[in-house]
């Protein structure tokens, strides 16, 4: 589990606490933290553009990304790099047929679907497109997530600015009434506030984990298309190993 998942927004949130308070308007907690009103416009205001926006299995398999933030879980470069440049080693040694028995060790899926391909001597040149195009296919259908989050991030403020709106007429209607002004237009910029605060601690945050979640799989996954390159075409272990070190923060470490 990712601790900044959980820290960040309770720290967010109990900033702004601690400001109101500072601010001595600890009045306004109990108005903001209870408003069935604003909650059904900017939270069912937004599910349902999205909802628009999205076929149903894009909009749940987006929803479900939200545990992937909450986990994130990262595919292990650094022991997927060990695995690859073990796998090198044997072919060189053995052949790339005596990479079999290694393959039920391997923890990297498309690791092993890769080492399954090239042991039953499938072209080089096919083995990388068929794990480009499975790689670029990942990449694309993790971005659907990203950008849905994203998306909340852009459609709950302005939804909230809904809710303000919808208040703000109905204060209107009370203009004979000066003492339910203040109140009434208080009340409207609740809707405001949680259309701000979604997009700000839930919606741009999330997209924004889930987005360089995506990208650190995607860098997993090129290694072991580079790697498997390496091993076809019968390249040193040691250079394989310099060229894929990039993907893991340790290029060039030994230049230190």
């Amino acid at each position: 589990m990712d601790l900044f998942s959980l820290l960040g927004p309770l720290v967010g949130a109990g900033m702004i606490v601690l400001g109101m308070v500072l601010k001595h308007a600890t009045d306004l907690i109990m108005a903001i933290a209870i408003s069935p009103p604003s909650v059904a416009i900017v939270f069912g205001g937004t599910l349902g553009a999205l909802m628009i926006a999205y076929p149903m299995s894009d909009f749940i398999t987006s929803l479900k990304a939200f545990s992937i933030y909450i986990k994130n879980p990262p595919a292990n470069r650094d022991e997927i790099l060990a695995q690859i440049i073990d796998l090198a080693q044997t072919a060189r040694k053995e052949s790339i047929l005596a990479l079999e028995k290694k393959r039920d060790g391997l923890t990297y899926g498309p690791l092993k679907k890769a080492v399954k391909l090239a042991v039953d001597g499938t072209d080089p040149a096919v083995l990388t497109e068929t794990l480009e195009a499975e790689a670029h296919f990942h990449l694309e259908e993790a971005e659907v997530a990203v950008h849905f989050w994203e998306d909340i991030g852009a459609l709950a403020p302005s939804v909230g600015i809904l809710g303000a709106v919808i208040g703000l007429m109905k204060v209107m209607n009370s203009l004979d009434k000066p003492e339910l002004i203040g109140p009434g237009i208080m009340v409207a910029f609740v809707a405001t506030f949680y259309g701000v605060a979604v997009a700000n601690f839930v919606g741009i945050p999330v997209g924004k984990k889930l987005k360089r979640k995506a990208h650190l799989d995607h860098y997993a996954f090129t290694m072991v298309i580079i790697g498997m390159q390496g091993i076809l075409s019968g390249l040193n272990p040691k250079v394989i190993e310099e060229k894929l070190k990039v993907f893991t923060g340790a290029h060039g470490d030994d230049e230190h």
